[in-house]
């Protein structure tokens, strides 16, 4: 099923619609799946397709999708939201390693953190239903006064 038809069937879900305008705003964020969006970011891209969107239609559409856990809402210590799709071939939200000086980020899809919850539950009594972890360092490319790699490193700001 393409993630369109499945997004629908979870706003569905929750008696939502998936008016053009989500659907407009969804698929960028698809479009721009690894870029990690901020609300200004998906507006300025949305709005060649929808010039009269307004800045908080899109807002209040991130809002719902945070809500009904289609994507999550992201810091990554610049001071701005991003957002960011849920996979649904992972039970948890996947990691990222921020780097602190070129502001590289990059996805880790792997859970390493089965076994802790699995501790969690077994010596508290918790059971983790989501986590996500963010990892912030230095890539041994980077250095003080610049980046070796900045054509590959996308700035998070």
């Amino acid at each position: 099923m393409n993630p369109i038809a499945k997004i629908s069937q979870q706003f569905a879900a929750q008696n939502y619609k998936l008016t053009p305008q989500r659907e407009a705003i969804v698929q960028v964020l698809l479009d721009n799946e690894k870029d990690h969006l901020s609300v200004e970011e998906v507006y300025m891209l949305v709005k060649s397709s929808y010039p009269h969107l307004g800045l908080a239609t899109v807002y209040r559409t991130l809002e719902l999708l945070c809500e009904l856990h289609i994507v999550e809402k992201m810091n990554f210590g610049d001071g701005v939201a991003r957002y960011d799709l849920r996979d649904d071939d992972h039970a948890h939200m996947h990691h990222h390693l921020i780097c602190n000086v070129c502001g590289r980020l990059e996805e880790i899809k792997d859970d390493w953190l089965l076994e802790l919850e699995r501790r969690l539950e077994r010596e508290y009594g918790f059971v983790v239903t989501d986590h996500r972890l963010d990892f912030k360092g230095t890539y041994n490319t980077c250095k003080r006064n610049g980046c070796k790699g900045e054509k590959e490193c996308r700035a998070v700001s």
